[in-house]
């Protein structure tokens, strides 16, 4: 009989191996796909792509000629010495003895991923993902929206948070409005979450504070550059709040964690994408009234819609923060009343406004939150004065039946969070496999 005993002993090296360790002039055995095959006449150079990048491969055509026939997209073992060469990326280079085949494409490349960028359009990289992804740079986005992901989880862990994981299948919207996907739950219907909101609520008055990295879903017939129809939240709620600035505290410390982690563990991928990481110091704050007529008069531009912030005044108070107090990111408090969630805590000074708050990154939201509503009968008190209804609400209402603390918390978009940090211009671009109004594949 055997047994498992979480030892893996393996002949082949990863990059880091041959990095670490003095390996030179000895054999060494490697596992990879061909990236590029680069043929000179009398020497071929053959790349390989693994997961901590690319290592070069060479021998001569005597040598080849003896092996089996190479093409990219090939997965092989490849033999062979390994030598300095300072013109070789990483500075190493194995001269190649013997190659495996380990297995072999049936057709060629739609698209030339050995090239340093994909000179196609977003369309062509979305309609070949699942190639487009090998492509170096186009890998080393997903690599640093781990990144973001990862720093997110370790702060939010460093601060007493617990991690959870809420349904996505409920019986109503968290939100509320029209952007909701429904479906038939067993002859019931049921919807597809917005948000985690109600759950991670729920969760406060169990370990006071939670947070949840999950996908989300929107039903806004929206085909813009900023708008996906699924997209990844990355949650927290915290209890024992004294004020809603308390969240804002919180995010801030989050984003300069996360931009320290990208230097020290990301710096490969900043390199290749050429990314300038913002410099967070302390993040201005600003009301929602005040920046509307202050980017009204700096720019000489009519008030449109009174409850809420238009992209292009997003652009223009991320134009204006960043000209005045160099300063990437800008959060825009007391949002309206009438444009936030019934949970909302209304201002207790002014009730047409909100507790709540908006961050903006290179003027584009990102970020959506505030405090809630933790008492009972001011919760039931603003449902009737809006009008709505409780049915799919008894159990998100009954929470609160029973004692809840002072809490708040808040959403970010991690697509659109890693759009904006690496200056592309649409969030399908910083999406794995996006979902939209025309896209369902791959």
């Amino acid at each position: 009989m055997d047994f498992c005993s979480a030892t893996i002993v393996r002949k082949d090296a990863e990059l880091g191996d041959l990095l670490s360790k003095d390996l030179f002039g000895h054999e060494v055995v490697i596992k990879g796909n061909v990236h590029s095959i680069t043929d000179l006449g009398e020497i071929k150079f053959i790349t390989l792509r693994k997961r901590e990048g690319l290592i070069q491969c060479v021998a001569d055509d005597l040598t080849l000629k003896k092996l089996p026939a190479i093409k990219e997209g090939m997965s092989v073992t490849i033999t062979g010495t390994l030598r300095k060469e300072e013109r070789a990326r990483g500075g190493i280079e194995i001269t190649i003895k013997e190659i495996d085949i380990l297995s072999e494409p049936k057709m060629s490349m739609p698209l030339s991923i050995s090239k340093w960028k994909l000179n196609t359009s977003l369309e062509a990289k979305l309609d070949y993902r699942t190639v487009s992804l090998r492509n170096i740079r186009e890998r080393a986005k997903f690599k640093i929206q781990e990144g973001i992901e990862r720093a997110f989880r370790q702060y939010l862990e460093s601060q007493g948070f617990t991690g959870i994981h809420t349904p996505k299948i409920g019986a109503k919207g968290a939100e509320g409005g029209a952007n909701i996907f429904k479906l038939d739950y067993f002859h019931r219907p049921a919807v597809l979450a917005q948000s985690p909101q109600f759950y991670k609520q729920i969760m406060v008055g169990v370990f006071d504070r939670v947070y949840e990295v999950g996908p989300v879903f929107r039903a806004e017939k929206h085909n813009t550059k900023r708008h996906l129809n699924e997209y990844t939240s990355l949650d927290f709620e915290m209890g024992f709040i004294e004020d809603f600035s308390e969240l804002m505290e919180m995010e801030t410390g989050f984003l300069k964690y996360m931009v320290e982690l990208l230097k020290k563990d990301y710096s490969k991928e900043i390199k290749i994408l050429n990314v300038e990481l913002p410099v967070i110091d302390k993040i201005p704050c600003i009301r929602f009234d005040e920046v509307k007529s202050l980017v009204s008069k700096e720019y000489n531009r009519q008030i449109k819609s009174p409850y809420d912030l238009e992209p292009e005044e997003e652009s223009l108070i991320g134009k204006y923060f960043k000209e005045k107090y160099n300063s990437d990111f800008v959060f825009v408090t007391h949002y309206p009343s009438k444009k936030r969630p019934f949970y909302a805590m209304d201002d207790p000074d002014d009730e047409t406004y909100t507790l709540s708050f908006d961050l903006l990154y290179n003027g584009m939201e990102v970020t959506t939150g505030g405090q809630r509503i933790h008492d009972y009968d001011m919760l039931r008190d603003k449902i009737r004065r809006r009008g709505m209804q409780t049915d799919g609400l008894e159990k998100y209402l009954e929470t609160f039946k029973y004692g809840m603390p002072p809490h708040g918390g808040l959403g970010a978009g991690l697509e659109r969070l890693t759009m904006q940090l690496l200056g592309e211009d649409n969030v399908r671009a910083t999406t794995l496999f996006p979902r939209d109004m025309s896209r369902l594949v791959p």
